[in-house]
């Protein structure tokens, strides 16, 4: 598969050129990765951890940190050392690593939701069949149909750009590889190649989001007759999860349903859900779910109590 191409690096103009805005972005950033891989692993290990959450919810929120910690990881590192050394290139095959990457990680966390929201539906409206409905053999298959989703999604992404010819103008005026700005560099004319870029990722954002909003609304009609408390706990896991879906999928849809252009803000949005929406998950879910909460502090103090002991028998 030969691209005609005479560029072998790009230059990433980043979020800004002043020196003293690189320090201090790189020190906010970095605090946010951090806390990032912190919240969502601690998830993960919490769940792991705690025989009370074996719910088909807390699989799917086990993969979605997975996800957000796998994301951030992909742009970050890159980010950084962009934001302390001046030269900020990137080659051309990092670039394309970089981009399915993140399409990647970002759909398969988009077909997450879908299941969790699945799982939510049967959870609240069909009660009495939960356990059967939502098996262990349809809560892989469910997570199967995510990876698939997700690299389906990405693999035509990458095979677009990769095939456009590159020829001149190298600087994208980002600070990660992404389809707009790619596109906007290509010799050829990306009309048409635009549009379909649209339809991919526009349509599965713009359909998704309105179909995960149509069955959370179904949901929260249905919870009319439940009783005050059944109300309120699943209000509680409907509300982190509308959260986290309208976090996720409002810049996506501002960023992909609209006609190829670049405009200077989309550096700031593309910060939002590549930076921000991967450390708020992991909060959203705690701070909402008081089960996820007492689970937390079950296996955290249950461990320093441990710890504790173990230090008191070493004297």
């Amino acid at each position: 598969m030969g691209h005609s191409n005479n560029v072998t690096e790009f230059v990433l103009l980043g979020l800004t050129q002043d020196p003293g805005a690189q320090k201090a972005l790189f020190v906010i950033f970095l605090l946010t990765y951090i806390v990032t891989m912190v919240g969502n692993l601690l998830i993960v290990v919490t769940v792991l951890a705690s025989p009370s959450l074996g719910s088909p919810m807390y699989f799917f929120l086990i993969f979605l940190s997975l996800m957000d910690a796998a994301y951030s990881t992909v742009i970050s590192p890159k980010f950084f050392i962009d934001l302390l050394c001046g030269q900020k290139t990137i080659s051309f095959s990092a670039c394309m690593g970089q981009l399915f990457l993140r399409h990647l990680f970002g759909g398969v966390e988009v077909f997450l939701l879908v299941a969790m929201a699945y799982d939510r539906y049967v959870a609240i409206c069909k009660p009495l069949h939960y356990i059967t409905i939502m098996n262990r053999h349809v809560c892989i298959l469910l997570l199967l149909g995510a990876w698939a989703g997700g690299f389906g999604h990405s693999l035509v992404q990458l095979l677009f750009v990769y095939n456009l010819p590159f020829c001149g103008p190298n600087v994208i005026d980002h600070f990660v590889c992404d389809m707009y700005p790619l596109l906007e560099l290509a010799c050829s004319d990306t009309y048409v190649l635009g549009l379909t870029m649209v339809a991919n990722g526009g349509a599965i954002c713009t359909v998704i989001f309105v179909c995960l909003l149509t069955s959370y609304g179904v949901i929260l009609s249905s919870l009319k007759s439940h009783s005050q408390e059944g109300r309120r706990k699943a209000l509680s896991t409907c509300g982190s999860h509308i959260t986290v879906v309208v976090l996720f999928f409002v810049p996506c849809i501002f960023m992909y349903v609209r006609p190829i252009s670049n405009f200077p803000v989309d550096k700031f949005i593309s910060v939002a859900y590549t930076v921000i929406t991967p450390m708020l998950n992991p909060v959203i879910y705690t701070l909402r779910n008081s089960e996820m909460t007492n689970a937390m502090k079950k296996v955290w103090f249950k461990k320093l109590a441990m710890d504790r002991m173990r230090m008191c028998h070493s004297y």
